[in-house]
């Protein structure tokens, strides 16, 4: 089952169908189906080529042995490098075709020369009878190939993509769900469709739990360690953050004191993993993000939440078998843990889900209200024309009562040191929606949501 993608596929339709060949590369963490994309775009008149570690000599014969088809005897030759193999690609087509080579930073790691042999190849024009697409998972190597100013193909490229996870929308078109349950589930694994086949082919929650996650052979009992192998040279440092980040350690200074490093030192390592969008840096709601040193640093991706919360602690528990009470501990707390995964998507649906009105992306605030006590409030945005404010809570419970939310976030709203001037709209997110609702604030449940999150991208006003 193919799902979503539409964006993609479409930009990709038109670099196919455009009157001179491109070069177009794709990237994006593994397991997110950018194979799957391409096999499902490419025809069969293109050549789709998934490179391997073997030695140049072997990568080349291999590609040859692919491109034999459309031109009879081109396996034949020894190519002594990969220039003379683009060049007589080139040459030897009669009619335009499309090469793709996926896991690209492969053939990289054996031939360092390589990208630069294909900006040379690009800018002589030796690529005038085929669209060239580069397709890798090493984030790192493939910026670093493309994007970074002094990138040998920097500029070149015609097409660049980045694939990253799916929505919690897409995952309950997949498995099929009650918005309440795809939330919950959406928690444990989070956009990555592979993730979503593992669970899918489990039946149950609780058993894809078990086999999979929850247990020293299962497929995703070691996942972390094969997503950060991609980024080499981040690998140790990235599973150490994102351990301490786990369990509990959200501060810039709490991460070094843990790690017995001065906090330049992480400065770095901490800018990376935001930009692959493994953590998030949370400043509270109107403070300048250049400026503030009330900066938390949080899991961003849900899988990698989920399995830094309550797999690792337990990682000798679970390689010595004790899964049962593991797997029970898990069960006792995913409400909670969901009720954090909640909050996040209820702050993403504000642009997309309050009518009459455009709002900005929201945070969460927290600090000293007017009366010097700390307080916190999960949703917070201003409407793009400054005139108004939304305030929000998320709930995540079954015995939420709306009227008594209702009066707390009233109570907050009167606090506030930064909301004088605007018109306040209350909003309260809860699990399960009442039947009678209460006068003067909106609410929202796990449906009105999904629907909201699922306008993203489209037009929505």
């Amino acid at each position: 089952m193919f799902v979503n993608r539409e964006t993609e596929i479409a930009r990709l339709k038109r670099v196919l169908v455009s009157e001179t060949t491109q070069l177009v590369v794709i990237y994006g963490r593994r397991r997110c189906g950018k194979s799957t994309l391409l096999k499902k775009l490419l025809d069969e008149s293109a050549v789709y080529f998934s490179a391997d570690m073997r030695e140049t000599p072997l990568q080349i014969k291999a590609l040859a042995g692919r491109i034999e088809k459309l031109i009879p005897g081109f396996s034949a030759p020894v190519y002594p490098g990969w220039e003379s193999f683009f060049r007589s690609l080139n040459t030897g087509l009669r009619q335009r075709i499309t090469l793709c080579i996926d896991e690209f930073p492969y053939l990289v790691k054996n031939s360092p020369e390589l990208p630069s042999v294909l900006q040379n190849i690009h800018d002589d024009g030796a690529h005038s009878n085929y669209n060239l697409f580069l397709c890798g998972s090493s984030q790192m190597m493939m910026r670093g190939m493309v994007l970074d100013s002094n990138a040998p193909l920097y500029g070149r490229a015609d097409e660049i993509m980045k694939i990253g996870p799916m929505s919690a929308v897409h995952l309950r078109e997949f498995l099929g769900l009650s918005a309440e349950d795809a939330i919950t589930e959406y928690g444990i694994w989070g956009g990555v469709p592979r993730y979503w086949e593992i669970r899918k082919k489990s039946g149950s929650l609780d058993e894809a739990l078990q086999r999979h996650v929850v247990n020293q052979y299962g497929l995703l009992a070691d996942e972390p360690e094969r997503l950060f192998s991609d980024e080499i040279r981040t690998s140790v440092q990235a599973f150490t953050l994102l351990s301490l980040i786990g369990s509990g350690s959200h501060r810039l200074s709490e991460l070094a004191a843990r790690l017995g490093k001065p906090s330049t030192h992480l400065s770095n390592a901490l800018a990376f993993l935001t930009e692959l969008k493994y953590i998030r840096r949370e400043i509270p709601f109107g403070e300048s993000s250049r400026s503030t040193k009330r900066s938390l640093y949080k899991i961003d991706d849900p899988f990698l939440n989920f399995w830094f919360r309550f797999i690792v602690p337990e990682k000798s528990s679970i390689d010595f078998g004790d899964t049962s009470r593991v797997l029970k501990e898990i069960r006792k707390n995913i409400p909670l843990h969901t009720s954090t995964i909640w909050e996040e998507l209820c702050r993403t649906s504000i642009p997309f889900i309050i009518k009459g009105k455009e709002f900005n992306p929201a945070s969460r605030w927290w600090g000293k209200g007017r009366d010097g006590a700390q307080m916190e409030i999960d949703v917070v945005a201003e409407s793009t024309d400054k005139s108004a404010l939304v305030l929000g809570e998320a709930k995540w419970s079954e015995n939420t009562v709306p009227e008594t939310e209702v009066a707390i976030l009233k109570k907050k709203a009167s606090n506030l040191p930064f909301a004088v001037r605007h018109k306040i709209i209350p909003i309260l997110f809860v699990k399960k929606k009442p039947a009678s609702l209460p006068e003067g604030v909106l609410v929202f449940g796990p449906d009105e949501v999904l629907e909201a999150l699922a306008l993203i991208g489209k037009k929505t006003k």
